[in-house]
């Protein structure tokens, strides 16, 4: 799919489309390929997925490609509220299985139970998942603060020792939740979720990165040009040996 522009900053490529669903369908086709490359050379995939309103021509090219082994794909995914059912509308577990799961067949999906009785041992029952498998692709989004996963700027932590960990969620973050439209009122949305680290998320092989929007303009802007700190957390990026920025004419306004 070709793009209208690209460009690399540090070690990130940076991919500009006409709009967001031509930007979806190149995202769609690379990720194919890094999971056929990797079932190839390995026999399996395993893959750490994102949520939110800015996936979604991502998935829809994604869960129409046809040559894709799903039956050898394991999924992960970033994150999810604290004490919130996975029937919940703006659960992303639910997300995951309205957006890609009920029209793909994985070898295996895990999930992130942030509504489990026992926080704690779910925390390191992930921990363990994550430390015992290669990871060969995150597919994640920015924030429109600049996180990645629920890793905002106060909370943030570029050498965290843990790769799940519980989080407070910011202002900004919440008021992004709610803009979306996942939640009627700001006091609505939850104030804490469980997210991956950013070391999990870098621990990756290859990061595809899909940030389509202008609300999103500010955070790609600061993401390519701020200095690499946890004060915009998706600067770290620009220090992951194979990671890419899929980005369509709004979100790339201001580059």
């Amino acid at each position: 799919m070709n793009h209208i522009d690209g460009f690399e900053t540090d070690m990130l490529k940076i991919k500009i489309f006409e709009d967001d669903i031509i930007m979806g369908q190149a995202a769609g086709e690379y990720v194919s390929e890094v999971l056929k490359r990797s079932i190839k050379d390995k026999g399996e995939a395993n893959i750490i997925i994102a949520t939110g309103a800015s996936q979604f021509t991502f998935y829809e090219a994604l869960r129409t490609i046809q040559d894709i082994e799903w039956d050898k794909i394991i999924i992960f995914h970033l994150d999810e509220y604290v004490g919130m059912s996975d029937r919940h509308p703006a659960s992303f577990r639910r997300y995951l299985k309205d957006r890609i799961l009920k029209y793909v067949n994985p070898k295996k999906t895990y999930f992130l139970n942030g509504d489990d009785k026992n926080l704690e041992a779910e925390i390191n029952r992930y921990e363990t998942l994550l430390e015992t498998a290669e990871i060969d692709l995150a597919c994640i989004g920015i924030g429109e603060n600049g996180h990645i996963a629920f890793n905002d700027p106060p909370i943030a932590n570029f050498n965290d020792p843990h790769l799940v960990k519980m989080v407070e969620l910011d202002d900004a973050c919440r008021r992004q939740q709610l803009g979306e439209g996942w939640f009627p009122a700001l006091d609505d949305v939850p104030t804490h979720a469980l997210s991956l680290t950013v070391p999990a998320i870098m621990k990756a092989n290859t990061i595809s990165c899909v940030v389509p929007d202008a609300r999103k303009a500010e955070a790609v802007y600061n993401t390519v040009n701020s200095e690499i700190s946890e004060k915009c957390p998706a600067t770290i990026l620009r220090t992951h040996s194979d990671s890419t920025l899929f980005l369509d004419i709004n979100s790339a306004q201001k580059l």
